[in-house]
């Protein structure tokens, strides 16, 4: 099982993304803004990452950054998820350190086949 941070200031997306991931045998922890996901991701140390890009506090980009800034959280994974598609906005994201970019919206599976992805690697 591996313990999954969400960050995501829309409830429907929080709910939908932590009933996913619990139902596939995940621990789901959530967060609603930037500065909560950098201060989780610190204090908890999950597997993986999951940040919405449009959030209060501090956006996904700069919560990316300063993840992978931080020697203690530097090497989890971080994926964006968000309604930003066009091209110069999921490279602003790759460039701030996440390793993948799902646009909004996406299936269930869908997501869980990237996570399943990032969790082998």
């Amino acid at each position: 099982m591996s313990r999954i941070l969400v960050a995501d200031d829309e409830p429907h997306i929080l709910k939908l993304v932590s009933f996913t991931l619990s139902n596939h045998g995940h621990e789901v922890l959530t967060v609603s803004d930037g500065k909560s996901a950098v201060e989780a991701a610190e204090r908890e140390k999950p597997d993986l990452i999951l940040l919405d890009v449009m959030m209060p506090e501090m956006n996904g980009y700069e919560a990316a950054r300063l993840i992978k800034e931080n020697p203690a959280t530097k090497d989890i994974p971080v994926v964006m998820l968000s309604a930003k598609s066009q091209q110069y906005e999921i490279r602003q994201g790759l460039d701030c350190g996440a390793e993948e970019y799902v646009c909004k919206p996406f299936t269930p599976r869908a997501l869980l086949e990237k996570v399943d992805e990032i969790l082998r690697r």
